[in-house]
This record gives C-alpha cells, structure tokens and sequence, in this order.
C-alpha cells in the first residue's frame, strides 16, 4: 500500500513492520505477510547438531548482529594447515559442558554488551529452528553471568523470511522446562 511504501522509504524495510503495528493496517498486514513469513517468539528452542545442543532455549536478539554463544577454554589449534578452534560448549539443564572442535570460519570485532568491542573466533554451522535448517555464524565469548548460553542475532535470520513477534515467547517450539 501507498502507506507501507511511504514507511519503507522514510524508516528502511527492518523498521516497516514495527511501525505498521501502530496503524489500522495491522490486521490486513499480518494477515497477509502471514501466508510467506514464518514468525518466531522472542525466546525460541533451536538446536546445534553438530555441537549436539538439541531442543534449548535461546533468545532471539534482533539488536544483536551476530549470533554469540556461551563458550569456555577457547584455544585455536592447526590441523592440516588450517585454523581450528576448541572449546567447551555449554550443555543445558546445568550438565557439565562438551568439548567441540571447528574450524574457524574468520574472526569479527564485536561489540559486546557493555559497548566494548573485542576481536571474536566465529565459526560455521547448522542451526534447527521451526524444522528449518541452514548454517549459521556463531561468534564464540564468555556470556556465564547471562540467563541464556546462546543470542540468536539478525544475521542469522536474515533473508530467511522470519519475524520475531517482541511480545511473545515459543512460538515455533515447545517451552522447555528449563531456560538459560
């Protein structure tokens, strides 16, 4: 519509949805965005088969860039001439964690939650959410003193056709009986 159009082009097409929810378009919009877009909650479960992390919590942080998960005794290592990285991935439910190993796929400076920026490992690998599948970078840190072990940020998401709805949670996935 002449509305969605005059948004798009004075806010970008990221902040269009936020806006029309504040219109009487919003039914029709949904209604019709609905039929091609899967929307998510805010906290979802996804699972990491390769690191086996199946079925935990997350939150879903479209303010976040890149993808973090809780990662500890980081070390980089070669192995047949290529840089690899090591480190203790966290287990849910408060299991003693495991020991995964990937190559690292490149290295970002992020900045972390406190504004700081830092240098990060960032490796590649396939990510399960709403029985989709499709490879996803995970920037490896420290996020002990955070409620969940994994952020899900915009870059994984994107052009993947998905929505997160700010006030809902687990609407693609069961709600554990344990969160972060």
């Amino acid at each position: 519509t002449a509305l969605q159009n005059q948004v798009v082009r004075r806010r970008g097409p990221n902040t269009a949805l936020l806006l029309l929810q504040r219109t009487a378009l919003m039914k029709t919009t949904t209604t019709q965005l609905s039929q091609s877009y899967t929307v998510i909650g805010w906290h979802e479960c996804i699972s990491l088969p390769e690191m086996n992390l199946l079925d935990f919590a997350v939150k879903v942080d479209t303010g976040a860039k890149t993808t973090a998960l809780h990662a500890e005794n980081i070390e980089t290592f070669a192995r047949d001439g290529i840089k690899w990285v090591r480190f203790t991935a966290p287990s849910p439910h408060g299991i003693a964690g495991q020991t995964c190993e990937f190559p690292v796929f490149t290295k970002r400076d992020i900045t972390n939650t406190s504004g700081t920026p830092e240098t990060r490992i960032v490796i590649r690998t396939p990510m399960v959410l709403a029985g989709r599948r499709w490879k996803i970078d995970i920037s490896l840190t420290d996020r002990g003193n955070m409620r969940f072990p994994l952020i899900l940020g915009r870059r994984a998401l994107r052009s993947r056709n998905i929505l997160v709805h700010p006030d809902q949670s687990y609407l693609v996935s069961d709600k554990p009986d344990f969160e972060g």
